[in-house]
């Protein structure tokens, strides 16, 4: 008897020691949100020894997001959070001699941001500039870190009065995300030297100056501006050079009518690499960056990737100036790849079902990555000898308790052919055998892509017990240009064909129930989930999130003018293809999905009036809907308290008619 009861005792124990050991994981939820860091802005110290960046968390108690300065050793075994303010800093870059770290922030009651100054050894930061007029938006050191290379909007109205003043407007380009109505203003470069705190003028007139760089020697400086006749009328920008000096000349190195932009100079200081759209157009939506090297004195630019038929982004020389490492967006991933400089021979280094989101050089030749994927949100990485290295576990307390799903990808058909790439999303621990309830959620831009890295929105909704698909739909980038641009001035017809297609791909297949289909999604998502609900039936519940349907009421009312008109046309002239457009709304008697409409109250790039008449329209022929406005919020959600709610309603409103 003793012996079976010191058994049971033995058992019991192992089985309690396990169940220590190994937890039981737990289910994602929307107050999630709160425990969610973001990692950005990772800049090598000049020693190599050290990488400082920005944690971006959530103060729950005053539902607040706030930025802090961190650095890590190159080892990864060192981790220091240099800022601790509730006030928040920016854009941190190190001194060219690796003794301080700057940033910016309007910490102690500033009214503007400034640049401040800390001793990387230790104590607290000083403030550097004292701006009186203007905004400060980028700087730049120079590599003798004697000077400061600013850049400063200064807006035509400079009155101090307490009294709101009319918004006057006389520009084409009138009003913007975020930034809302705009009125006449210029960004300028500035030169601020460190010792004597003076501030020398470097360029003018009524152009938009952004992105200084300078040249390893320090003597020039490479930025961005738009100096063509009537810049609210075009997306063009080039590269400008110039001594790094007052009353200096101005060349024009790049003179393409389309986009040149992302300046980095070579090493020897001979050549400056960056990306240029494939268009040459005045207005510029689908579309792929090309990597190319120019003389810093100008001529005929080298197009390193024109075949590549992918977008480039986040180059850098290598230490010897031969080529030049950069990521590639290809189909569903985001790569590490070399190009040589004289040809453009690509050798692709790392890839895999990740995607890399940021490239910096260290002194040694090795670089600096950002990297995620399904099961992990962005981290710090050392990429060498053709493998990485984890530098930053900021995520590990958020991953610890959590069941996530897994995500594979899938190929579906579209009705006239058309392949197209797209992600599943299984719950944990869900059997592939099962017809689960399934959400279609689709994303926005429309020149953007679903990819193998961390999604916490199709995690939220798989954590609910949903197979969630994202459709990466022809406008998506990755899949090359022809298949971006098939869309340009006919929405919502191949895009809905390629959402249809996935749907009959995961309903054959035995993937999703059919009889318990949703689909939702943000900005362009929530545009999609309009039509698709308009041109099929067979969704039982959608939400759509800062969407429009009657494209026909928003020329002039949102931030697209460019796109209207050089996509559909003046509307006094082509009104018919404004109202082909609009069918969601002009046909909504047909629509049978009871359907939730979202949107920030203060969107200026899809504006609220999108959803609301949606919204009004199923109110008046009786579809099942509800509108939700969220206070003082821009095109993006940022507000915490805001974001848990729009997960919470989402659950509440998928539940109700998919978990009959």
């Amino acid at each position: 008897m003793k012996k079976h009861l010191l058994l049971i005792s033995l058992c019991f124990w192992a089985s309690f020691n396990l169940s220590a050991q190994n937890p039981v994981k737990r289910a994602l939820k929307p107050s999630d949100v709160y425990r969610l860091k973001t990692i950005s802005d990772a800049k090598i110290s000049p020693d190599g020894n050290w990488v400082s960046y920005t944690l971006s968390t959530v103060d729950s108690a005053k539902n607040k997001r706030n930025a802090d300065v961190y650095m890590v050793s190159w080892d990864g075994k060192e981790t220091v959070q240099l800022t601790h303010t509730p006030d928040g800093e920016s854009q941190a870059r190190w001194s060219p001699d690796g003794k301080y770290l700057s940033f910016i922030s309007s910490r102690n009651g500033l009214t503007s941001g400034q640049i401040w100054l800390m001793d990387r050894r230790g104590g607290e930061a000083k403030q550097l500039t004292d701006l009186k007029k203007g905004d400060l938006e980028e700087y730049a050191w120079s590599p003798d870190g004697k000077k400061i290379a600013l850049v400063i909007k200064v807006s035509a109205d400079t009155s101090k009065s307490k009294v709101p003043k009319p918004i006057v407007i006389d520009r084409f380009q009138f009003k913007r995300d975020v930034e809302g109505y705009i009125t006449r203003s210029s960004t300028h470069l500035y030169l601020f030297d460190i010792e004597t705190k003076k501030i020398d003028t470097l360029t003018k007139g009524n152009f938009e100056e952004e992105s200084p760089v300078w040249s390893p020697d320090g003597t020039q400086i490479a930025f961005l501006s738009n100096h063509s006749e009537n810049p609210d009328k075009n997306s063009n920008s080039d590269i400008f050079v110039m001594d790094a000096k007052a009353n200096a000349p101005v060349k024009q190195l790049t003179t393409w009518t389309g986009r040149d932009y992302s300046p980095v100079w070579s090493p020897d200081g001979k050549q400056i690499a960056y990306l240029r759209t494939t268009s040459s157009e005045a207005y510029i939506m689908y579309d792929q960056s090309i990597l190319c090297t120019i003389s810093k004195d100008g001529g005929e630019p080298k197009l390193l990737t024109k075949t590549l038929d992918r977008p480039v982004s986040s180059h850098k020389w290598t230490k010897d100036g031969t080529a030049l490492i950069a990521l590639v967006t290809d189909d569903r991933t985001r790569y590490i790849a070399q190009f040589n400089a004289i040809d453009g021979k690509i050798t692709k280094l790392i890839d895999g079902e990740r995607s890399f989101t940021a490239l910096e050089r260290h002194p040694s030749g090795t670089f600096l990555t950002t990297m995620s994927n399904p099961q992990t949100p962005a981290e710090l990485y050392v990429f060498e000898n053709n493998a990485i290295r984890r530098l930053t576990k900021h995520h590990e307390a958020f991953l610890a308790p959590l069941a996530l799903a897994s995500v594979e990808g899938f190929t579906s058909k579209s009705k006239d052919g058309a392949l197209v790439s797209n992600l599943l999303y299984r719950p944990a621990n869900a059997s592939k055998t099962e017809k689960l309830p399934t959400i279609f959620f689709i994303h926005g831009g429309p020149v953007a892509q679903d990819e193998f890295s961390f999604d916490l929105s199709r995690q939220m909704l798989a954590a609910a017990g949903y197979n969630v698909v994202a459709v990466n739909y022809r406008g998506s980038n990755g899949r090359g240009l022809a298949y971006c641009k098939v869309i340009s001035g006919d929405w919502g017809n191949k895009e809905v064909l390629d959402i249809l297609g996935a749907t009959d791909y995961v309903v054959n297949n035995g993937i999703a129930d059919p009889e318990k289909l949703g689909i939702g999604g943000w900005s362009y998502g929530g545009i999609l989930t309009d039509y698709t609900i308009a041109t099929d039936t067979r969704f039982k519940v959608a939400s759509s999130g800062a969407g429009v349907a009657m494209i026909s009421s928003m020329y002039g009312a949102d931030q697209y003018i460019l796109q209207y008109e050089h996509e559909l046309g003046a509307p006094w002239k082509n009104f018919d293809k404004y109202i082909a457009l609009s069918y969601p709304f002009l046909k909504v008697e047909k629509i049978k999905t009871p359907t939730q409409f979202m949107v920030g109250e203060s969107d200026f790039n899809v504006p609220a009036i999108g959803s609301e008449q949606m919204y009004q329209a199923f109110k008046s022929v009786g579809i099942p809907t509800e509108l939700i406005i969220y206070p003082g919020q821009f095109h993006g959600i940022t507000n915490p308290i805001f974001q848990i709610d729009r997960f919470e309603r989402y659950l509440k409103w998928f539940g109700k008619y998919l978990k009959k």
